[in-house]
């Protein structure tokens, strides 16, 4: 479990006066066992904000199939390609300071990020490049900032990094520019 994954159950009993165990509980005893129908009972019924409900749901349903835990799929994301394992341990601390709605949803080979909707990837691409997919339509691009041109390409932009030393002012700036607008009303 990553220090930012344990910051949001920390905040998860602060803010809600019970414990994840507790949540998932209670998520049992209502028998629901797809994520979205998790999500949406625990926004309806109990309040939450996307970001903790996506974490009862994920821990729910990972609870139920151990096999496909989040854990598992972000480490072996990193087999063979450690040395970027602290540059994603970075960017996630980085990215949860953004606000409380973030998912973090780890796939076989990226993991995504979402607020109202997608705004970037995580990705280790190979041993020598580390990519950050961020979606920011209609954005010019920087020196930094490279446009994917790739016909139905999942994100507008990319930052390539080869080390957790390119983390920079600019790339955490495009990152929250992309949270910023996946939380609007604008495309």
């Amino acid at each position: 479990m990553d220090k930012g994954e344990v910051t949001m159950i920390e905040n998860l009993r602060k803010n809600t006066g019970k414990s994840l165990e507790q949540w998932i509980a209670i998520v049992n005893k209502e028998k629901l066992e797809k994520h979205g129908q998790i999500v949406k009972f625990l926004k309806e019924q109990h309040e939450f904000t996307h970001g903790f409900a996506n974490l009862v749901a994920l821990k729910t349903t990972a609870a139920a199939k151990p096999e496909d835990d989040e854990g598992d799929l972000v480490q072996r994301q990193y087999e063979g390609k450690e040395h970027f394992r602290p540059l994603y341990d970075r960017l996630i601390k980085e990215i949860l300071k953004f606000g409380t709605d973030i998912e973090v949803a780890p796939k076989k080979a990226y993991v995504s990020l979402r607020r109202k909707k997608q705004f970037a990837l995580l990705q280790p691409v190979s041993k020598t490049r580390y990519e950050i997919g961020i979606i920011l339509k209609n954005q010019p691009p920087t020196a930094k900032l490279q446009a994917i041109t790739t016909p139905n390409a999942m994100c507008s932009h990319k930052i390539i990094l080869s080390s957790e030393q390119d983390i920079d002012n600019e790339t955490i700036k495009w990152l929250k520019t992309a949270y910023e607008k996946a939380g609007s009303t604008e495309l």
